[in-house]
């Protein structure tokens, strides 16, 4: 990756090179936005205590533990749903190049590659996201198959009672099989790269959903299948159930209320997620970081918290650290970053979070992401 290139930029050149539509989807949020821009204004505010005189002449460590395995880095790829839509299999990129760079990568349920050839490019470093949707013959199917492929670490997503309301969707009129229209047809013209790069690769669907569609079913059922998906049915009994019947570790993705937390502990989850979902579900919704440091406090010294939301450089990632975070996760980043940078684009971006994280803590004097400081 070029030196210097920014979020704002990758962003840019994404937005060029995608469809109209394809963009809104991946950038857009809930309702007026507002929590989408308040998960990065909430970056862009919080301050760093820099430290001078600490020795910092040396390669700093940069390795995290989670759920008693070691990672390279402190961050990961979180589940995203439809990312096909940036760039044909681009969940097969971005799991691949987790792997090699030793971070987690979460495969979806909504993933347009199915979770079983996900693990296959992830072994060790794949997680596997569960929507709790309406059929619990689904659901209870979605388990049996991560368990069959090996999968350990479970993600229950719980903050998807409803879909969200995303009117940058609606006025684009976007919807799966896409509709065929006069200003479709235009941006496709305007966009002959990802037009026929996906009819190339074929259009984007819910590869994890298709064993549960009727034989020769139509794109379209399987988006009802996906909306099926978004359920108010998970509730903190079913909860116990899939904690119950997993083996594994367990994060409860979706947290945003230190009572939440603390009651994930007691029934047995081993680690928490904070996330108001890229900001994607409902618009009032806190920023992560704002929440994380009372999260904390609710919880037994040293459990285990992840975070996303907002996070657009390596300093962000100090920041939400520094907050009380003890992985983080990065999303809209990794679809621009390819998007705009093709195949190569994913291990380029972890490459440029990687330094953005070690200039941060020579500046403020971190000797490690304990926030050790040497300077006393």
């Amino acid at each position: 990756m070029a030196a210097g290139i920014s979020f704002q930029d990758l962003r840019g050149r994404a937005r060029r090179k995608l469809p109209r539509f394809a963009f809104d989807f991946i950038d857009g949020g809930a309702g007026n936005e507002t929590a989408l821009d308040r998960n990065e204004a909430a970056y862009r505010v919080q301050c760093l205590q820099p430290r001078i005189l600490v020795n910092s002449d040396r390669a700093l460590p940069l390795n995290r533990s989670f759920l008693g395995q070691s990672w390279s880095l402190p961050f990961g790829i979180p589940p995203i749903g439809l990312a096909g839509i940036a760039w044909p299999e681009i969940d097969l990129l971005l799991a691949s190049a987790a792997e090699r760079a030793g971070i987690p990568y979460v495969a979806s349920t909504p993933a347009t590659v199915s979770l079983e050839r996900l693990h296959e490019a992830a072994p060790t470093s794949a997680w596997f996201q569960l929507y709790v949707g309406k059929s619990q013959e689904i659901t209870s199917d979605l388990l049996d198959r991560a368990r069959n492929a090996g999968y350990r670490t479970l993600v229950v997503t719980a903050d998807v009672p409803r879909p969200g309301l995303r009117q940058r969707d609606a006025r684009n009129g976007f919807s799966l099989p896409l509709k065929p229209r006069p200003a479709l047809a235009f941006d496709l013209l305007r966009h002959p790269g990802w037009a026929l790069r996906t009819a190339r690769g074929g259009a984007p669907r819910f590869a994890n959903l298709e064993p549960y569609a009727s034989q020769g079913s139509s794109t379209q059922s399987l988006a009802q299948l996906m909306a099926g998906q978004s359920s108010g049915r998970l509730d903190w009994a079913l909860l116990r159930q899939i904690r119950d019947g997993w083996s594994g570790p367990i994060i409860l993705k979706g947290v945003c209320a230190p009572q939440d937390a603390a009651r994930a502990v007691d029934a047995g989850i081993d680690a928490v997620w904070v996330s108001n979902h890229g900001g994607r579900q409902l618009s009032s919704a806190p920023a992560p970081l704002d929440v994380v440091p009372a999260i904390r406090r609710a919880l037994p010294e040293g459990f285990p918290v992840a975070l996303d939301g907002g996070i657009r450089s390596g300093e962000d990632m100090i920041k939400a650290i520094a907050a009380g975070a003890d992985l983080v996760f990065a999303g809209r980043p990794f679809l621009y970053a390819v998007a705009a940078l093709g195949p190569t684009g994913a291990s380029r971006l972890i490459a440029q979070f990687a330094n953005e994280l070690e200039n941060t803590m020579a500046q403020i004097g971190w000797s490690d992401l304990d926030r050790q400081c040497g300077a006393g």
